[in-house]
């Protein structure tokens, strides 16, 4: 636990430091709003607190984002964005665990993922990183919500574009469902898993090399978003 951590957003009180690297900070604690007397639980990113070669993107990123944070806002299994100032967003505490410590294997989870996914979309947002089981969380009643939100996009019209990335998350959506329950994929899934869209198979051949020579090799950047959205499950009796 770090109470130390030196920011300027005025209410906040960091408990945990949860990600730190060239991209910024993200910070866990309590927020007092202006007025209110309760603090709530959120998530503070510093995306000044990196090198000044980085902050130009890490403020990209950040303010993607809060857009579609703000696009969201009051959708169910999605952070709610609580404030977005001079590089910091802060925005709500998801209680849970990344899919990955979980292993979700109940079919009903991947049931409500979909639909969680159709919610999203109907809003004319898409993630564009669910390829990434740390974006995955599986809260205290077993269900499914996103973190995340950095690469997200907001479609004013559901053309080509909208379409085809929406297709892609569902399509990383299946990926996991194969990896937990393969069991549970139906013909149509299959059939769309077997399929990525050409700007996946351009991205897998070329971009996602050069991402992960930046990112890995030069950088040392593990990306752990949403690792820290976590609860712990009891041991069993």
């Amino acid at each position: 636990m770090n109470r130390g951590s030196q920011h300027s957003l005025p209410g906040f009180q960091t408990e945990e430091i949860l990600k730190a690297d060239h991209f910024g900070r993200l910070e866990r604690g309590c927020w007092k709003p202006p007025g209110q007397d309760a603090p709530v639980p959120a998530v503070l990113r510093l995306s000044q607190a990196g090198p000044w070669w980085c902050r130009p993107l890490s403020r990209y990123l950040a303010a993607r984002e809060a857009k579609a944070l703000a696009h969201l806002q009051g959708a169910a299994s999605a952070p709610r964005l609580l404030l977005w100032k001079n590089g910091h967003l802060l925005r709500s505490w998801t209680s849970g665990a990344p899919m990955q410590r979980i292993g979700p294997a109940d079919p009903d989870y991947f049931q409500e993922a979909r639909r969680l996914l159709i919610r999203l979309h109907r809003k004319g947002v898409t993630h564009n990183d669910l390829a990434k089981e740390p974006n995955w969380l599986v809260t205290e009643e077993g269900r499914p919500a996103l973190v995340d939100f950095q690469l997200a996009s907001c479609h004013r019209r559901r053309g080509w574009w909208f379409r085809l990335q929406a297709r892609e998350d569902l399509r990383h959506l299946l990926k996991h469902k194969r990896h937990y329950r393969p069991d549970l994929l139906t013909a149509k899934e299959e059939w769309l898993l077997a399929r990525p869209s050409w700007p996946a198979r351009l991205w897998r051949a070329t971009g996602k090399r050069i991402y992960l020579f930046l990112t890995r090799r030069l950088l040392g950047w593990a990306d752990r978003e949403g690792a820290g959205d976590r609860w712990t499950r009891p041991p069993a009796p």
